[in-house]
């Protein structure tokens, strides 16, 4: 494609090859909502879903059910929700964020908290982002069209086979 026909080239930012984009949330409805407003926004990346901190990080450690080659390709960014069972977020962020292999994935920690200590907590932590989930659809479109543009469009990442 020309430049002059690439939307991109005319803000400066170049299109970057699809990754996975993997949320951790407990809640099945705020999933679906995710990947939806993911499409709506136009955000066009493989999504993929774990209900809790310990599934989380047996996908990302590629143990149990995500064993098998293939079926755990290495996130190139992570959206995750503080509050879930068995391992909650904040504890799945600190063992991401002090495990070399997965540190440098980009971590947004996506939830429906808004407190001070969570912040806080969180960038201590090491998160990349702190977001409080919009109550409304439209809103969490937005919010996922930002976040596509910001993360997919503008910054730099590593490559998703870094470290895998």
């Amino acid at each position: 494609m020309s430049p002059d026909h690439d939307p991109h080239a005319a803000s400066g930012l170049r299109a970057r090859q699809p990754f996975t984009i993997l949320m951790a949330d407990d809640d099945e409805d705020d999933r679906m909502f995710a990947k939806d407003a993911l499409t709506e926004s136009r955000v066009l990346n493989d999504f993929r879903c774990v209900e809790d901190g310990e599934e989380l990080m047996d996908y990302l450690r590629r143990r149990g059910k995500y064993a098998e080659p293939g079926r755990a390709p290495r996130p190139g960014l992570i959206l995750l929700d503080l509050n879930m069972p068995r391992k909650d977020g904040r504890e799945a962020l600190a063992e991401i964020k002090s495990d070399p292999a997965l540190r440098s994935i980009p971590v947004i920690v996506l939830t429906t908290s808004s407190a001070q200590e969570d912040i806080i907590r969180s960038y201590d932590l090491g998160v990349n982002s702190f977001v409080t989930k919009p109550v409304t659809f439209a809103s969490l479109v937005e919010v996922m069209r930002g976040l596509g543009r910001y993360w997919i469009e503008i910054v730099q990442l590593p490559d998703t086979d870094h470290g895998a």
